[in-house]
């Protein structure tokens, strides 16, 4: 998704410079739209493995704490 926002941002510039300014708006719109979208997309990754990693360090941590009242 990325590739593709790059991709249409360089038709943006591109287009911007030969005077094709509806043509330009355009790709300019759509790049912004696909770099939103992979950004929200990196951000709830981000988020998700921050919450994975809290899980399996407090999981790890009961089960030390288990371990430890065990014997």
């Amino acid at each position: 998704m990325l590739k593709y926002a790059v991709i249409f941002f360089a038709i943006s510039l591109a287009a911007g410079a030969f005077g094709l300014t509806a043509v330009s708006q355009i790709a300019q719109r759509i790049s912004f739209v696909l770099f939103a979208l992979f950004f929200l997309g990196f951000l709830a990754l981000l988020g998700f493995a921050y919450l994975l990693g809290e899980a399996f360090e407090a999981g790890q941590q009961a089960a030390a704490i288990a371990a430890t009242a065990a014997g």
